[in-house]
């Protein structure tokens, strides 16, 4: 939460929101969708990894900074979101059409479509309905001036969802 609000006012890698507005509009989304706690959590979460820095994609670098506080109910949905959109992208081929220009952009760089061996392997793990749901609301959570709660709305719920 601390990274979001002291360095979430970044550019969002061409998106017309910053990457905590970003944060708050999908998180939103997700708890007015009736989320779980956990989902919710990891929604807000999911590009943590871009303010981290350091080797791997952005999902892997926040999955294994969110594993030890919150397992992986959160850590999971954010490893996975970037297969989710590549799964998405070889089983819905309408899907790529409503991708932004970004993250059209992004897609190309994060390995493209997924071959039909990549989408067997992504529908068997356990958290890819999880993942597949984080998509969804990331892919609309780009709307500048979108009314939402503060970040400070989520903080309880993440709390709730540490492990003890």
């Amino acid at each position: 939460m601390e990274l979001l609000t002291t360095r979430g006012s970044i550019a969002y890698g061409g998106e017309p929101v910053s990457l905590a507005e970003h944060a708050v509009q999908a998180a939103h989304l997700a708890e007015l969708d009736g989320a779980p706690p956990a989902l919710v959590t990891a929604t807000l979460l999911h590009d943590l990894g871009w303010l981290l820095g350091g080797g791997g994609g952005h999902e892997a670098r926040g999955a294994r900074e969110l594993t030890s506080l919150f397992g992986p109910v959160v850590a999971e949905p954010v490893r996975l979101h970037v297969a989710a959109k590549r799964y998405r992208c070889a089983v819905e081929p309408a899907y790529r059409r409503t991708l932004s220009a970004a993250s059209t952009r992004t897609l190309r760089s994060q390995g493209g479509p997924m071959d039909r061996w990549e989408c067997a392997a992504f529908a068997a793990e356990p958290w890819a309905d999880d993942a597949l749901a984080l998509r969804g609301y990331d892919d609309r959570a780009k709307v500048p001036g979108t009314p939402t709660p503060e970040l400070a709305h989520f903080a309880d719920l993440a709390r709730a969802c540490v492990r003890g």
